[in-house]
């Protein structure tokens, strides 16, 4: 399992682009974990999947109302990952309305759940192999933060949490 000071696996998610910009082409684009997280701040958020209660009620919309604060304490982009297909991440995106605050990523295939080893055995629920819920502070790719939560909880990974370890002793 992933801890901190290691760094993010070499996984590629995908991100649904609905307007063309800055190279990127419509629908799909892949997003190189390595590349993307190289000399940046992330704050990233881990759900067990879109649309489901606790992501869609606390989870992504606590992260979305912290936006600039956790922005201004340092974090140049804030990642939301779930284990969905990127037009499912995409749809998700615009019913949240989190264009400009949170990049909504998909682990299509668990993929980065996997290699983080957060990954959660939902099959029994007809759900499936999930991505743990957790949230994590990465820096330059290494992860120096770390909030998993246990099964079914939401106690740990929530947006004031992070802020205020990105916050402590400044």
């Amino acid at each position: 399992m992933i801890k901190i000071g290691d760094t993010l696996p070499a996984t590629i998610l995908m991100e649904y682009v609905e307007v063309q910009g800055n190279g990127c082409s419509l629908g799909p684009n892949p997003v190189h974990v390595a590349q993307a997280t190289a000399g940046k701040t992330i704050a990233l958020l881990a759900v067990p999947g879109a649309f489901t209660p606790t992501c869609s009620a606390q989870h992504l919309p606590g992260f979305l109302e912290k936006a600039a604060e956790i922005k201004a304490a340092g974090a140049d982009e804030i990642w939301c990952v779930a284990v969905n297909d990127a037009f499912v991440m995409g749809a998700w995106a615009r019913e949240q309305k989190t264009d400009g605050k949170v990049r909504m990523l998909a682990d299509g295939d668990a993929a980065f759940a996997k290699a983080t080893g957060l990954t959660l055995d939902l099959n029994g629920k007809g759900l499936g192999l999930r991505s743990n819920r957790y949230s994590m502070l990465v820096k330059d790719g290494k992860v120096v933060q770390l909030n998993i939560e246990a099964p079914g909880k939401f106690d740990v990974s929530d947006a004031s949490t992070l802020l205020a370890q990105m916050t402590a002793g400044t």
